[in-house]
């Protein structure tokens, strides 16, 4: 394990470099993704740089939404734009550079001065906003379901509990914690997670490992609140054999690069 900002690593030295804890690269987003370019070229990268580069910006929601996928609606406003506000008694404000729910709040529709305060902020570093109706659903039994693919193939499941709530705590200023538990995935659940592994640029099945986060909307269905292709957590330890299907996939990539030709 290396850290990817280590000006001393032959990267070319690797036969493979797998992404995995880049926890970072929100705050040094453009130094991130030279990083990853100059990996891809001097050795296999997984994920590889273009999904990396797609992935890392929230703004891939709409390119979700016109490929069909259910998405929560999401607005988005740059620097200079205004917010066009969801229509909801709660909204979350976010940037759309973000990782572990930092600089994420939730803003009660009367209180719309302080969710326009918090744009105005993101927007004095430069940085673009988005904002998408709070779904309370999430604080329910279903709550927040994550599903983990391997080689685009659906591995397993985990339900976490809700994150933007009182009293959690920022771990080490990089992630709120976060309440785990192994969950069996439904049939829903894996249809809208495989329609959206399948939207990725190039295919889900390039890929090393892809999460899919889905919360239920109001009347229960559910539908995509974000992709995690850079760095997310796999969970390994909450289902048997996931440790080794992540291996089984990388000693592929190993054998495959080593037997390509020149």
């Amino acid at each position: 394990m290396v850290d990817w900002d280590d000006a001393a690593v032959d990267w070319a030295a690797f036969d493979l470099v797998v992404v995995r804890s880049p926890w970072d690269y929100t705050r040094r987003h453009d130094e991130f993704l030279d990083w990853a370019g100059r990996v891809a070229r001097a050795t296999a990268l997984a994920n590889p740089p273009e999904i990396l580069r797609w992935s890392t910006d929230k703004r891939y929601m709409g390119d979700l939404r016109a490929a069909g996928l259910p998405v929560v609606p999401t607005a988005f406003a740059a620097p200079g734009e205004s917010m066009d506000w969801p229509d909801a008694a709660e909204v979350v404000v976010k940037p759309t550079i973000s990782a572990g729910s930092l600089d994420t709040e939730r803003h009660p529709a009367a209180r719309r001065a302080g969710a326009e305060a918090h744009v105005a902020r993101l927007h004095a570093e430069g940085r673009v906003a988005m904002a998408q109706p709070y779904l309370s659903a999430v604080e329910g039994e279903r709550g927040e379901t994550a599903l983990v693919f391997v080689d685009g193939t659906f591995s397993h499941a985990l339900r976490k509990g809700p994150m933007l709530m009182p009293g959690l705590s920022l771990v080490g200023g990089l992630y709120v914690e976060e309440d785990i538990r192994a969950a069996e995935a439904t049939a829903a659940e894996r249809a809208v997670a495989e329609a959206a592994v399948a939207a990725i640029p190039g295919g889900g099945d390039r890929l090393l490992y892809a999460r899919v986060d889905l919360v239920p909307d109001d009347d229960g269905r559910p539908v995509v609140l974000e992709l995690e292709l850079v760095e997310p957590s796999l969970f390994l330890a909450h289902a048997a054999g996931a440790a080794d299907r992540v291996a089984r996939a990388i000693a592929s990539r190993l054998t495959t690069e080593s037997s390509a030709p020149g």
